[in-house]
């Protein structure tokens, strides 16, 4: 009870510090629960897999779209009572690589956060945040924090030809295109450079052979789902999860459920549902 008081004691000064330099938005509830994960992160074995294990911290908790959005000016947001699937990887990420570098404070979970979350780890506006997952992975592998898997072949069979541009092409669906439309080229300049570039990956039809890819895949990896929509890279994210029927399943913040979960279909079936799904590219997380 003691310890707990002081995360919340702690937790809110950091934050209201935070806010007051309009560094941040956050709720002293978020530091509160950012910081008691990462001190009893600190007293698991080593051999914890630490992304399915922050990840099912957050099991249960609202899906709720959008809450990057909102500020007058670009700030790093803390929201750990509302998820999506974007910043429950992003979240989950952030205190994992906590962990790998044995850092248990709020102050290193925010750094972590703005590291991985905008390009090259700098807020500068809107136009700075990793808006289409390719750039994400590129950029955050540039910095050391992941790597994403493409071999060996099989399962990665498959290649994607990045072509991005809906944001470009469609800025009244977002609140800080609509407001500033100036930023609209910017955003067209970085849909240009993402696209182009060619990564392989698993193909829907191949996903379903687990036996081959336990071999690739493990308890963790970020599962980026491919998709042949216009304009878009990733449909949907999520963390792998071998399931005890011995098949790979999706844990991630569902859009369908509402909340987070464990999906109880299999990964393969939950790509089978939907026609625009082509297949999923692996990401993990960098343990050094």
């Amino acid at each position: 009870m003691k310890r707990r008081l002081l995360y919340v004691i702690i937790g809110a000064w950091l934050s209201l510090l935070a806010q007051a330099a309009g560094q941040e938005r956050a709720l002293p509830a978020d530091s509160v629960t950012i910081t008691q994960l990462l001190q009893e992160a600190k007293r698991q074995p080593d051999a914890t897999c630490f992304p399915l294990y922050f990840a099912r911290k957050f099991i249960g908790k609202p899906y709720v779209a959008h809450t990057l959005e909102g500020d007058k000016e670009e700030r790093l947001v803390v929201n750990t009572r509302q998820l999506d699937c974007t910043t429950l990887v992003e979240t989950v990420t952030a205190l994992t690589r906590c962990v790998y570098q044995k850092r248990f404070s709020y102050a290193a979970f925010k750094q972590a956060l703005q590291t991985m979350r905008y390009r090259g780890g700098k807020i500068d506006g809107y136009a700075s945040r990793l808006h289409y997952f390719t750039e994400w992975i590129t950029d955050n592998t540039y910095m050391g924090l992941v790597n994403e898997v493409q071999t060996p072949n099989p399962p990665f069979t498959a290649v994607q030809t990045v072509s991005v541009g809906y944001m470009g092409a469609h800025p009244d669906a977002y609140q800080a295109l609509r407001e500033h439309p100036e930023l609209v080229p910017q955003i067209k300049k970085m849909e240009q450079r993402v696209s182009g570039q060619k990564f392989r990956y698993i193909p829907k039809n191949r996903v379903g052979r687990s036996a081959e890819l336990k071999q690739t895949v493990k308890d963790g990896d970020i599962i980026a789902i491919t998709c042949k929509k216009a304009g878009l890279d990733i449909a949907h994210l999520g963390f792998a999860v071998w399931g005890s029927d011995g098949n790979l399943h999706l844990l991630n913040a569902s859009q369908l459920h509402k909340k987070v979960v464990e999906e109880p279909m299999t990964l393969y079936q939950y790509l089978s549902k939907h026609p625009s799904h082509t297949g999923i590219r692996i990401i993990r997380i960098n343990n050094k």
